[in-house]
């Protein structure tokens, strides 16, 4: 049958135990009552001899290094001693046997809490939950680069003049003509529209297409010419909306003289 093995978690070490056994004593590190201590000491261990409790032999080093020090603490101080070549030298009184032993056990409580705090850390990593990662390519700011980079005032005259010199080496011939459109007779044709549109027609009829800029101001300086002879009437419904041009009743489209108007 295999032997069973019982791991104390309270108790990682001897120092561990004992720092245990001085804190629920509340007594003071730097002067540890060690009678107490050790007899407190002595007595987990006949307990885990009674439990059947593997003892480790850094649990029974402590308790030899506790009871030397225990030891040393009953025992009377030595007397002066007197040599012939030193002048009345005198051992040290200051000397306490448990400086060692609190010097191990304020470091031992030094590690002990950074490795605490280290436990709380990785918990607290552990309630961290991470993504996987992903392509972020697409949301780079991407940087358009400046096509005239590194030109200057001068390189942009360089090019103004070989602009000049090829431009003055083309040998360009253009036949300008222009067309005569008389406002007399736009007149007639706004009459002509008005019939074939039973005497009602928009203002952007008469000036969709590809009109050029002399056919739209002869066109409307055509309907003045019709409103101001009563031939014609222009009005909105309401504000912003298309003009309708319409025939006036009472006006004869067909008997309107164009005679007065020269140009």
């Amino acid at each position: 049958m295999d032997k069973v093995t019982y791991k104390l978690d309270k108790f990682e070490g001897p120092l561990d135990l004992l720092l245990h056994l001085i804190d629920r004593s509340e007594v003071d590190i730097y002067n540890i009552p060690i009678k107490e201590i050790t007899d407190q000491y002595m007595s987990y261990l006949d307990t885990m001899q009674e439990l059947e409790m593997e003892l480790t032999s850094e649990f029974l080093l402590m308790a030899a290094t506790l009871l030397s020090i225990k030891s040393k603490m009953l025992l009377p101080k030595p007397p002066i001693i007197e040599m012939d070549d030193y002048d009345d030298y005198l051992l040290d009184e200051d000397y306490d046997p448990r400086s060692e032993l609190v010097e191990k056990l304020i470091e031992y409580r030094k590690y002990k809490a950074i490795a605490d705090h280290l436990r709380d850390k990785e918990l607290e990593r552990k309630l961290i939950y991470t993504r996987e990662p992903e392509d972020l390519t697409p949301y780079i700011h991407q940087v358009v680069e400046n096509p005239v980079k590194g030109l200057g005032v001068t390189d942009l005259v360089y090019a103004f003049q070989r602009a000049m010199q090829r431009m003055s080496s083309r040998n360009m011939v253009t036949k300008i003509r222009k067309d005569e459109i008389s406002v007399k007779d736009r007149m007639k044709d706004v009459v002509k529209w008005l019939k074939e549109a039973d005497g009602k027609i928009l203002f952007s009829k008469l000036t969709d297409g590809d009109l050029s800029r002399e056919s739209i101001v002869t066109t409307f300086l055509a309907l003045l010419e019709l409103m101001k002879m009563k031939v014609i009437v222009c009005y909105q419904h309401r504000f912003f909306e298309d003009i309708v041009i319409q025939a006036r009743e009472e006006g004869t489209a067909d008997g309107f003289s164009t005679d007065e108007i020269s140009y």
